[in-house]
């Protein structure tokens, strides 16, 4: 058997390559999860992709994360049931900001602590919005 080195996980604000964030993020799209449990979740703010209007909250501590589904109205796909089911674990999972191609921010580890499924005017289609809440730091985290 093979031994592998231990990486410790990425420091909030550390800039990462898409390499290293693969090694927690292993797809491409926004939301990953596995067996309906979320694992991490990657956001560039609507500056690369506008159909996904994520908020940062003023305060910094609060983040409005728009759901899956890239066209027309979004419904429970596999990674909206995974972020809802989020709200009810209650565990933080680990935010990849996009900055520019191959350059990622890790923006720390965020509870959903909210979701709302409702008609937005801008994008005129309905939207899985849910609430981030910057979870505090810990010593060991498991997703």
């Amino acid at each position: 058997m093979k031994a592998t080195a231990q990486t410790s996980p990425p420091t909030t604000d550390e800039i990462l390559s898409w390499a290293e964030v693969n090694r927690t993020h292993r797809i491409r799209n926004g939301v990953y999860q596995r067996g309906g449990r979320l694992i991490s979740l990657l956001t560039d703010f609507g500056r690369i992709n506008p159909c996904y209007p994520d908020e940062a909250q003023p305060d910094g501590e609060a983040i409005l994360y728009t759901g899956e589904g890239r066209r027309g109205d979004q419904h429970l796909s596999p990674g909206n049931r995974a972020l809802l089911a989020a709200v009810e674990s209650g565990h933080g999972v680990p935010l990849f900001n996009k900055l520019a191609p191959g350059h990622w921010q890790h923006m720390g580890f965020w509870r959903v602590v909210a979701a709302e499924h409702r008609f937005d005017e801008i994008e005129n289609r309905m939207l899985w919005r849910f609430t981030l809440k910057k979870a505090p730091p810990s010593r060991s985290r498991r997703s």
